[in-house]
Formats: C-alpha cells, structure tokens, sequence
C-alpha cells in the first residue's frame, strides 16, 4: 500500500488526504478535482497477474501537458500518447505498477455528440 501511495504521487501528482490501518490498509488520495480511495488488495489478482484490464478511471487534470511529461518522467508505462479525440478531449493513457487502466484528460474543444457518432440517450426505459 505504502508503495502504491508513493508511486501514484511521483507519477500522478496525486496528494495524500489520509491512510488508515496498522499495517496501513486505505488511503484516500486527490489529484486536481478528482478524489480516489485505495485500499489493501486481498487475494484478488491484479490486472497485470490477470493479463488484461479490470477498470478504467479517467481523471481530469487543468495542466494536462505538464501532467504527461510528469508520468513519462516517473516511468509510468504510458499506452495511449497525449493527443486530442475526435469528441473535444485533450487525453492520454496510462497503467500503474499493478496494470491498472488510467485516463488523464482535459477539455479542449465544444463537439456535441452527434457530431462524432454517438447516440445521446434521453432516458433510462424500465
């Protein structure tokens, strides 16, 4: 756990709240706006002993470019490089130590939906 909060601050920028636990066991981590809650893994096996992935969270971060150079520098295994999509995000990819999915992003340009190909759902039908 210990290892985990440390590489996610140097590589991420996240900065920790709180940790509980003796041995610790959770933390609750920030980066930007967006708040995490790690905790001690039991026996499940990770998505890098698992050999794929088993979530993706995506983060959105003001300085996105800077945030980039940032995990690169750190060594995080970056799998999508900083570009812009076709629905207006300026984005990129990355996996932590354990193989889980991350995505950093920020807003770059106005695209509605419809101008990329998605359907907008107008409500749930029970």
């Amino acid at each position: 756990m210990q290892e985990a909060i440390v590489w996610l601050s140097k590589a991420f920028g996240f900065v920790e709240h709180y940790r509980y636990g003796n041995p610790v066991s959770g933390a609750q981590m920030s980066a930007g706006r967006a708040w995490i809650m790690l905790r001690q893994a039991g026996h499940e096996e990770t998505p890098k002993e698992l050999g794929f992935g088993t979530q993706s969270l995506t983060v959105f971060i003001e300085d996105i470019e800077a945030h980039f150079q940032r995990a690169k520098s750190a060594g995080a295994a970056i799998v999508e490089d900083l570009h812009e999509t076709e629905y207006g995000e300026l984005q990129y990819g990355a996996e932590d130590l354990d193989g889980h999915h991350w995505l950093f992003s920020r807003h770059a340009r106005d695209v509605s939906p419809e101008q990329w190909g998605a359907v907008v759902s107008r409500g749930a039908v029970l």
